[in-house]
């Protein structure tokens, strides 16, 4: 029987309705089963415990397990790959941190392209600090910066990692005076502190956690935080951009999902990430970790990272850093 055209009609848009209204159905009542969280690092690392907090953040306040899996390897690339095949409906999730910005430009072929596939959900961030060892004769930065260049080639600067945060923050640092160091990659933060309290080398930029304590009972020297601003946890440390105008580098840790997930899952994990990071019990947990809350739109989140990368990749190129 030939329906009139009217019904027809009335029918037909009732069913191209159907996909809109199941979407927006699912997301309220999402997540509907467990979410897996994937982190490029071993666990106890600074991105392994950013992720846990806010994994048990969302497990309480959405009611489902967020499951960490730990998935090191390749500067973080296999556990980014692994979220980029995932299926884009939040119930797989990413452990971000500042090496998101870095591989981009450090990896010649990567089979995913972060800023197009990814989406920023939830991100504190915090300063890198300049720490010497007590033989180095210079007191202040614009001293260790006259003593580097009457030295050219002769001071060691350790770092976490070939391509990590404190190695490119080191190579804009003589970038933007004309101070030339060797550079001395270690496998972490921890190895790398080691040999500067030995005085194997003679400067570390580093995340506040592995000195911070040495900084305080004058095992190390700090001359300067890399944010543009002071940090409060270092009272009288100045920024680094008191004395090389345009200087500023951060370290973050953030959480991502593909960026094709319906926009009303990010919407809701965005903004319970938000409620996370202005919580006080949170913000103290937080600070442990040398880092600020950065609460924000996801599309703010994104185009934070896209501008990192844009500004790091200057950097790698002109350094030519290449993995290890």
């Amino acid at each position: 029987m030939k329906l009139p055209r009217r019904q027809f009609l009335h029918l037909a848009a009732g069913a191209a309705a159907l996909p809109a209204v199941s979407r927006i159905a699912w997301a309220q009542g999402y997540p509907t089963r467990p979410v897996r969280v994937i982190v490029g690092y071993a666990a106890g690392g600074g991105t392994d415990i950013f992720v846990r907090l806010i994994s048990q953040w969302l497990s309480d306040r959405l009611g489902q397990s967020f499951i960490i899996e730990n998935r090191p390897g390749a500067g973080t690339n296999i556990a980014t790959e692994t979220v980029a095949r995932s299926t884009a409906d939040g119930y797989t999730l990413l452990g971000v941190d500042s090496a998101a910005a870095v591989n981009a430009t450090m990896y010649d072929k990567l089979n995913f392209n972060f800023i197009r596939d990814f989406a920023v959900i939830g991100m504190i961030r915090g300063p890198l600090v300049m720490v010497v060892h007590p033989s180095v004769p210079a007191k202040t930065l614009p001293e260790f910066v006259t003593y580097g260049k009457a030295n050219p080639g002769k001071i060691s600067m350790g770092s976490a990692g070939t391509g990590g945060p404190a190695h490119v923050s080191g190579e804009l640092f003589q970038m933007a005076t004309g101070v030339k160091m060797i550079h001395v990659p270690y496998r972490g933060a921890g190895p790398a502190t080691a040999d500067l309290l030995g005085g194997q080398v003679q400067v570390l930029i580093s995340g506040l956690p592995a000195v911070i304590d040495h900084i305080r009972a004058g095992r190390l020297r700090a001359l300067a935080v890399t944010t543009a601003a002071s940090f409060e946890a270092l009272p009288g440390v100045p920024a680094m951009s008191d004395f090389v105008p345009g200087y500023e580098a951060s370290h973050w840790y953030a959480v991502g999902l593909r960026e094709s997930t319906p926009a009303d899952i990010v919407e809701k994990l965005n903004k319970e990430i938000n409620s996370a990071l202005a919580d006080d019990k949170m913000i103290a947990r937080f600070a442990d970790l040398g880092m600020t809350a950065f609460p924000a739109s996801s599309a703010a989140l994104t185009k934070f990272v896209a501008d990192e990368t844009e500004k790091w990749g200057k950097v790698i190129r002109a350094a030519n850093i290449k993995p290890e």
